[in-house]
């Protein structure tokens, strides 16, 4: 009688799996800064014009 005493994936599956939750993850974590980036510069350019605007009125 022959049991077969794996409970899971072999190693290389498993290392590949971790391997591709890493670059998913890598990936994810570049589009959360790219957004992040995309929402930040817009309303820093508008806070920049408006301290301008209020630099310029004070020096008057």
């Amino acid at each position: 009688m022959a049991s077969d005493t794996r409970s899971g994936p072999s190693f290389t599956v498993r290392a590949i799996a971790v391997v591709v939750l890493l670059v998913a993850a890598w990936i994810l974590l570049k589009a959360v800064i790219g957004l992040v980036s995309a929402l930040l510069w817009p309303v820093l350019a508008i806070i920049a014009v408006v301290a301008v605007i209020w630099a310029i009125g004070v020096l008057r």
